[in-house]
């Protein structure tokens, strides 16, 4: 296996889209997943290396950190876009909602960007080009979100971090972030939702995970982009 790309999240939605489109590309892969959706039997059979992780407790990230060093030796990028979209509404006991976030969103990245640096500088020696780490952050870093309070604050800590490893691991590793408004609709949102939702964004429209994909290339191809945040919300901010 040549440096693989680690996508954490990539059983459905746009995981499974940037896993599938790097596949295609010829891109060696690790995935992770907490649920074994039929489509991570499909990225195995496509030559992906799947590896299952519970981001829920510290001692899963570690365990899933030394599982990945068994797998790899250099990582050419990390995409973190495992996520977790829950809200105060849902979640009576408010103090662990927001640990959950946090832990997903804030912590995850953390410990797996300080512990796998390695992983990534091997891949910036050996071709002489600068490794990337991107978070999967979210429109609501800049607005904040009464509905989803500890969500977006997890996802601001993103944001934060993607400035502080940006600088930290310069120039070696680049890392940025994409933050999308509405990428896909749910198959269960109902027409009342999915209109009101396309009148927030300028462009009004759903725009498909192929908006990701090339984001997340535009980056990967960039040799000069660094603690950037890139916004994919059609526009909703003007509204």
């Amino acid at each position: 296996m040549t440096s693989p790309i680690l996508i954490t999240g990539a059983g459905q939605r746009i995981g499974l889209a940037l896993a599938e489109h790097l596949l295609a590309t010829g891109q060696d892969i690790i995935v992770t997943y907490r649920t074994r959706h039929l489509s991570i039997d499909d990225l195995e059979r496509k030559g992906a290396t799947c590896l299952y992780a519970d981001f829920s407790q510290d001692d899963a990230i570690y365990s899933f950190i030394n599982e990945l060093k068994h797998h790899t030796t250099s990582l050419k990028a990390i995409i973190h876009n495992a996520s977790s979209w829950d809200c105060e509404a849902n979640n009576p006991d408010s103090a662990a909602l927001f640990d959950n976030m946090m832990r997903i969103h804030a912590k995850t990245p953390y410990l797996i960007n300080l512990q796998c640096a390695d992983l990534l500088l091997a891949y910036q020696n050996k071709n002489n080009t600068p490794a990337d780490i991107i978070h999967l952050t979210d429109y609501v870093v800049e607005t904040g979100s009464p509905k989803h309070l500890a969500y977006a604050a997890s996802k601001a800590a993103l944001h934060n971090l993607t400035k502080s490893f940006a600088a930290k691991y310069a120039p070696h590793i680049k890392v940025n972030a994409i933050a999308p408004s509405l990428i896909i609709f749910n198959d269960d949102d109902d027409e009342h939702y999915r209109a009101k939702t396309l009148k927030k964004s300028l462009m009004g429209i759903e725009p498909g995970c192929g908006e990701i994909i090339n984001s997340v290339e535009l980056l990967l191809n960039s040799h000069y982009i660094t603690g950037r945040s890139l916004p994919v919300d059609g526009g909703r901010h003007l509204k």
